[in-house]
């Protein structure tokens, strides 16, 4: 196989094939490309395609790498298992989930489908919401499963109070309820592979033989489930290449351990260690920017990152005085680039927290500067979109009484919320699914809500029969069709309406879309791909949009204009990580990874005050800005500053009324005017034609009549105190003479021409 596309570093991870790899993968230094060159080597050199496992956490990273594998070396590769951990486990339990006491058409339960049980549990449990919210609840029973815990395994480990107590008892009757509803949550998919492998000796021999090499991408980002996946796997063949970078290491908060990367010498002392520094991506002054701030963490691998692409501009700094004028900063700056002819999509603006976007997001709108918010509303998170979903979900596990009750009445049918209790009381009485309680309906039902529950389930009758007889797009649109899910909408007639209607459309193509590329594809097939989907899998490829999102949606991605805001103690680092080191240090890994985002010009800012959480704070700046040398940086508020407002040349203070409200000395746009500079009453002015014993009105009314020259309509401009404008307007003459300036954060504003604090700046 030719790999003389690769650089040397590259050429050596895709030759060394057998024994435990580690490869050291900088930020844009062509790990996907070096992987890839793997896998194909690995089959050039005579390994069957089935026996290849290569793990990644989105399903775009594993399509990409499964086209870019194909292409080198043909269709053999679509033997090879190229998938999401998820994925993976769900095809394996799939084929043996049985084993575990469970149907082979479990479903998979997203965020939502697990808050809708959590809530029921409460509600059973009397629990107040407000006293045990079910956000933390899932915070905690998803940790508890990243680290293989049972409820009670949890509980030991834990204050062992009355809120763990309680916590415990939820945690337990959650599982239980899971199990009934033939349902397994995200992190179940893991957990319950890992216990089929653990409990059934030939399962994990079956695929210990099967997988003779494995691969994983961003090893840094691998929980402790994920961790003994992986090992389990290849305690045998030791045939583990693993790829990814601990300074990219940015999801500890979600359960991902930098131990595992850090540590993998130590759990295979003969492991061969790769770094690949080259970046392809970034100009060498922001590698040298991103460089000096992560050597400042103690918990890493050493490595630098160097390129031959050249030193590029410097990396621009702003200090602002609050939150809005970053805003305008940002928003000024991006319409400036836009004139100069780069494009909306190639710029990102990264912000710590979800909350700093809305003052951008105004600023942008003020500005008519096109924008997206990446991780807004998913399509899958459309109500119209989750309720067909539901009815698909309900045909393939009629025990999913979570997606049944969603569906019940939708579109509406007269079945009310009182029978709908009534049926699940009779269903939990009874042992039995809600389901089945559909045709053994409870005797206080009244006859008309009986009529309405019985044609409800000759209509999933039909549905249940339709699935067999029709292909997936067909039997979709049929569905679509005969509930009325589509008509509900259309005749509504509103704007909102026909955009539900756009969306079930849109559905129905995906539907046809994904047939159309999978090879007898099944609903079971369809409703397991959309429930593994990743916000990563949902981003869009949109070049007429300014991009706004958190640093850490924007890791993977790259952009040639990166603004990076909020640089302030308490806000990034964030407040919560500053008394705790590890913390920190993550902290600062999200900063490197927010700098190498970049590949042209690199935008940081900060603010002297900031309202955030309905809060005014004064934060000192990052100690991240601190870990940047000087000599990349150009301080751009304060360099302009000294140029246009301290640095002109040194006049006396001029005649009361002309700016010194403002404390300013003569700006160089009154001072460059012309010759002689003559004496009035002691001031140098810097007017033409201005003689000794003339009044300060006289002299004003030649300053205005200058300065109108020296200003159009149009001109972008600097103001001492509201930052960046655009002169919108000229109004009167001499003395009287005015300037209408338009400011981002602050809309218009007029001042006097001959003592307005301003200067003419270069487009």
């Amino acid at each position: 196989m030719d790999l003389s596309m690769l650089n040397p570093q590259q050429r050596l991870a895709a030759e060394t094939l057998e024994g435990p790899v580690l490869i050291l993968a900088g930020a844009g230094s062509g790990k996907t490309r070096a992987l890839t060159c793997r896998v194909a080597n690995l089959m050039d050199h005579g390994v069957p395609a089935w026996s290849i496992l290569a793990l990644t956490f989105t399903n775009k990273a594993a399509k990409e790498m499964k086209e870019r594998i194909v292409q080198l070396v043909g269709d053999q590769a679509e033997d090879a298992w190229i998938s999401t951990f998820h994925s993976t486990c769900a095809r394996i339990l799939r084929r043996d989930i049985e084993k575990l006491g469970y149907s082979r058409s479990f479903v998979i339960y997203d965020d939502d489908d697990q808050g809708a049980v959590l809530k029921e549990i409460l509600k059973r449990f009397n629990i107040d919401e407000k006293f045990l919210p079910v956000r933390e609840i899932k915070v905690k029973i998803s940790d508890a499963k990243n680290k293989l815990m049972t409820p009670d395994e949890w509980f030991a480990k834990s204050e062992r109070d009355y809120r763990s107590q309680m916590l415990h008892d939820v945690f337990t009757e959650y599982e239980k309820r899971l199990r009934e509803l033939n349902a397994l949550d995200f992190d179940d998919l893991l957990v319950k592979t890992l216990t089929l492998l653990a409990e059934h000796p030939p399962v994990l021999d079956y695929y210990r033989n099967k997988f003779r090499y494995v691969l994983v991408d961003e090893y840094q980002d691998t929980n402790y489930a994920q961790y003994m996946l992986v090992k389990l796997l290849t305690d045998h063949s030791r045939n583990l290449c693993v790829v990814g970078d601990d300074d990219q290491s940015i999801y500890g908060w979600r359960g991902a351990d930098i131990r595992n990367i850090l540590d993998f010498e130590k759990d295979y002392p003969d492991a061969k260690v790769i770094k690949l520094e080259q970046n392809y991506r970034s100009t060498a002054n922001i590698l040298d920017a991103a460089n000096q701030v992560i050597a400042h963490n103690a918990g890493r691998k050493e490595k630098a990152l160097w390129t031959e692409t050249g030193e590029g501009e410097s990396i621009k700094l702003f200090c602002a005085g609050d939150e809005r004028e970053e805003a305008a900063w940002v928003a000024d700056r991006i319409r400036h680039l836009y004139r100069h002819g780069e494009p909306y999509g190639n710029v990102a603006v990264l912000y710590r927290t979800n909350a700093q976007s809305r003052v951008i997001e105004e600023m942008l709108m003020r500005a008519g500067i096109p924008y997206k918010v990446f991780g807004g509303l998913k399509f899958y998170d459309r109500k119209e979109v989750r309720d067909i979903i539901a009815y698909l979900r309900v045909i393939v596990n009629p025990a999913d009484d979570i997606s049944l009750r969603r569906i019940i009445n939708v579109p509406k049918r007269s079945i009310g919320e009182t029978t709908v209790q009534e049926l699940m009381n009779h269903a939990r009485d009874n042992d039995m699914p809600l389901y089945s309680a559909l045709t053994d309906m409870p005797e206080n039902l009244s006859a008309r809500a009986r009529k309405c529950v019985g044609e409800f389930f000759m209509l999933m009758t039909m549905l249940v029969a339709m699935k067999e007889a029709l292909p997936l797009t067909d039997f979709v649109k049929f569905l679509v069709e005969k509930t009325g899910l589509m008509e509900q909408y259309q005749k509504e007639d509103t704007d909102e309406s026909r955009a539900r209607v756009e969306n079930i459309q849109e559905f129905m193509g995906a539907v046809e879309e994904f047939a159309r590329g999978t090879e007898n594809v099944t609903l079971e097939d369809y409703l397991e791909n959309v429930a593994l989907v990743t916000d990563m899998d949902r981003a869009e490829d949109d070049k007429g949009f300014i991009t706004l999102m958190t640093l850490h949606s924007a890791k993977g991605l790259e952009y040639p204009t990166v603004f990076m805001v909020g640089l302030e103690e308490g806000i990034f680092p964030s407040s919560r990580s500053l008394l705790d080191e590890n913390r920190v240090e993550e902290e600062r890994r999200l900063c490197y990874v927010g700098i190498t985002r970049a590949q042209k010009r690199l935008f940081i800012s900060r603010a002297n005050q900031r309202m955030l959480y309905n809060q005014v704070n004064h934060n000192p700046p990052s100690r991240f800005l601190d870990e940047i040398p000087e000599r990349l940086l150009e301080d751009e508020w304060n360099q302009r500053k000294e140029t246009t407002f301290r640095n002109a040349p040194q006049q006396n203070p001029l005649p009361r009324g002309y700016g010194s409200n403002y404390g300013m000395r003569s700006t160089p746009a009154m001072a460059d005017l012309g010759k002689p500079k003559l004496t009035l009453g002691g001031n140098a002015l810097g007017i033409p034609g201005v003689q000794k014993g003339f009044a300060p009105s006289q002299a004003r009314q030649f300053a205005s009549s200058a300065m109108q020259n020296l200003f159009k309509r149009g001109d972008r401009v600097m103001h001492r105190k509201f930052g960046e404008g655009r002169v919108v307007a000229l109004v009167g003459s001499g003395a009287d003479a005015r300037i209408q300036i338009e400011f981002t954060a602050y809309g218009v504003k007029e001042f006097a021409l001959s003592i307005a604090p301003i200067v003419k700046l270069e487009d």
